[in-house]
């Protein structure tokens, strides 16, 4: 809980415009860990140039101009990768599509046989992607899908679950009650995308079958000894 404290100091601190040595000499934090902290907080071009009115603060304000463009040239070429990515890949066919779903599925969904076809996560990319491939790619009729949401005890059910069915383009009639945990948000260092975790539910016997052998023969072909 004292490196939870001090991580949420730290990101206060840097926010108000403070360098990570000034951060270190604050909270006593060693500068690995203070990187991994503030890595996605780089002070503004403004607060540089606030810096910049501070003469004995001429290293400090070089340090932080490398970070602020070394973050430049990083979000640069991520967009560029994304581009080349999404060029090269896309449109799916249906058959890609399927065994995308069907990868997703073997590395999140739940396995048992006599279970639903159902999986559960944070991301609303995922759970998004999930929904399509259950409706679009396996055609299950949208009426058929349930959804059900993990949150913790200080979050606004309400909210989130109006959000998780204007992602999923789900009325709420669909969604069973959720389930709210005792532990609280606030105290859980990894927040996720603060929706809290949404799984979507199809009760089939014969997709769950089809789904699992698929994945089976995959991993068969694939994962047999040579």
């Amino acid at each position: 809980m004292a490196r939870l404290d001090d991580r949420r100091k730290a990101i206060i601190l840097r926010k108000k415009g403070e360098t990570y040595s000034e951060i270190r000499k604050a909270l006593a934090v060693p500068k690995s860990t203070l990187s991994d902290w503030l890595n996605n907080y780089p002070l503004t071009e403004i607060q540089i140039a606030r810096l910049q009115q501070k003469l004995k603060r001429k290293r400090y304000l070089a340090i932080e101009k490398t970070r602020l463009t070394k973050l430049k040239k990083r979000e640069s070429r991520l967009d560029r990768t994304y581009k080349k990515q999404r060029k090269r890949l896309l449109p799916l066919s249906i058959r890609e599509l399927y065994l995308c779903g069907l990868f997703l599925y073997w590395g999140e969904g739940v396995k048992g046989l006599r279970s639903g076809v159902s999986l559960s996560n944070t991301d609303p990319k995922v759970v998004k992607f999930y929904y399509r491939w259950l409706t679009q790619v396996l055609k299950v009729p949208r009426e058929k899908v349930r959804v059900a949401v993990h949150l913790y005890k200080d979050m606004n059910v309400k909210k989130a679950l109006n959000f998780w069915s204007t992602e999923l383009g789900l009325p709420l009639k669909q969604f069973i009650k959720p389930y709210i945990k005792v532990t609280k948000k606030s105290e859980i260092d990894h927040k996720g995308f603060g929706h809290g975790t949404c799984g979507i539910y199809v009760y089939d016997q014969y997709l769950k079958e089809k789904v699992m052998l698929g994945i089976e023969s995959i991993a068969d072909w694939y994962c047999q000894k040579k």
